[in-house]
């Protein structure tokens, strides 16, 4: 994953109204409640099924690190889901997303003007089709994709304003992202 995708997930996160489980044995009762079967949460660990039935009765009640970070991904990419479309779905249709990032950005400008890159920290509120885009785009796994359409908003918002000003400035590049945080 990149960094916006990474962004966009903390940002779901955010979203949760109630905590998912903290206990080892919680959290495998929660799997298999999602997933069917011992079977089925071994496969998506990648541990053996008596490993996860060890887990659920609490005979072993700390994995290694690498398996409670595969645990724990499962289980935030599976909670309240519900909550998460409604949120994206608002996002896109109506409130906009908020991206605040600090990046290198360059842009083609007219003669006589630099367009030299250079690291900017911004804070600026996209609007709803620029979420829409951004949403699309992570659906189909792009992440160049998603940097252009940040870009194209950035472009369209910050540097010209809403087309009030830098009519000649196109092309906007966001690259060497030092950070990046999204709220929606």
């Amino acid at each position: 994953m990149g960094e916006i995708d990474d962004a966009i997930e903390r940002a779901d996160r955010e979203a949760f109204t109630k905590n998912p489980p903290k206990t080892l044995k919680g959290q495998i009762g929660y799997l298999m409640r999602q997933l069917g079967s011992a079977r089925a949460v071994a496969a998506e660990l990648g541990v053996t099924p008596a490993s996860v039935n060890r887990y659920r009765r609490g005979a072993r009640k700390h994995p290694p690190r690498h398996i409670q970070n595969r645990i724990d991904h499962a289980i935030r990419s599976r909670w309240q889901p519900r909550i998460r479309q409604r949120r994206r779905r608002q996002a896109a249709t109506t409130t906009g997303i908020t991206i605040e990032t600090r990046a290198r950005f360059g842009y083609t400008a007219p003669i006589g003007t630099t367009d030299d890159g250079r690291f900017r920290r911004l804070t600026v509120h996209l609007p709803a089709p620029y979420a829409n885009r951004l949403f699309t785009a992570r659906a189909q796994g792009d992440e160049q994709q998603m940097r252009t359409v940040i870009a194209e908003g950035l472009r369209d918002i910050y540097f010209q304003n809403g087309g009030t000003r830098a009519h000649d400035l196109t092309d906007v590049t966001l690259g060497d992202i030092d950070y990046i945080d999204l709220a929606f």
